[in-house]
């Protein structure tokens, strides 16, 4: 497929950029193409109706209750083990 690339200015949360450099960086790819694929995931979703699967914090078995050092009103820091968890997923399928 051949293009034009085409460049723009995107406003960021500074801790989303920092967690989405950190993300193509352990993948070893750009963050232009972490960003396209973001995208063109979120536009084929719209067309599909589909959303995606939650991702719950991780439970303890021994106490029923999140395990310890789990800060449930820390958005970022959920968000952040989610990713360190997405990234290692994705390690271990290479």
């Amino acid at each position: 497929m051949t293009y034009m690339a085409e460049r723009t200015t995107v406003r960021l949360p500074q801790d989303l950029l920092e967690r989405a450099k950190r993300k193509a960086a352990a993948e070893g790819r750009t963050l232009t193409s972490l960003i396209e694929d973001g995208l063109r995931l979120a536009v084929a979703e719209s067309r599909t109706g589909a959303k995606g699967k939650r991702v719950l914090p991780p439970i303890s078995k021994a106490t029923g209750g999140p395990l310890p050092g789990h800060d449930l009103t820390d958005l970022s820091a959920l968000q952040e083990i989610e990713d360190l968890d997405y990234v290692d997923r994705m390690r271990r399928l290479k």
